[in-house]
């Protein structure tokens, strides 16, 4: 079964539930941070122009899906980067999961880019890891 899209967005009372898939985890991870950016803008209209790294260790795939979200948006607040172009590695190594991943984007451009909803943070809520298939899901809540 291939993958039914790359992400989507399920109803929430307060927030938005973002849901990444993907035919590896890297992948889902990948789509997730895309489904993310978009609430922010819309990605298609965010040209790969400038990238930024993710270097981070966590202690599981959760911690690890939180990390790689959350540093990507800290480039959002810190820089206006809007991203469009996700690619990472996830390997277990000493007990930890090591995140070596890449965004690539431009700053948020008011005359190109349309205002959607910011994203304040990256949440542990209803977080949900898991293989369906031969798809990967990744689930989660972003508080905006």
């Amino acid at each position: 079964m291939a993958c039914p899209k790359e992400f989507e967005y399920l109803p929430h009372t307060a927030d938005i539930i973002v849901v990444g898939y993907g035919e590896t985890l890297e992948e889902a991870f990948a789509n997730a941070a895309k489904g993310v950016f978009n609430i922010i803008t819309d990605v298609k209209k965010v040209e790969p122009k400038e990238c930024r790294e993710v270097i981070d260790e966590a202690d599981d795939l959760e911690q690890a899906l939180y990390k790689w979200i959350d540093d990507l948006l800290l480039y959002f607040d810190a820089e206006g980067m809007v991203f469009s172009k996700f690619e990472l590695e996830l390997k277990e190594e000493e007990g930890k999961v090591k995140i070596h991943g890449k965004a690539c984007g431009e700053k948020f451009d008011p005359s190109k880019h349309e205002y959607g909803t910011i994203v304040k943070a990256m949440t542990y809520a209803e977080m949900e890891i898991k293989k369906e298939g031969e798809c990967w899901k990744v689930k989660f809540v972003v508080d905006i």
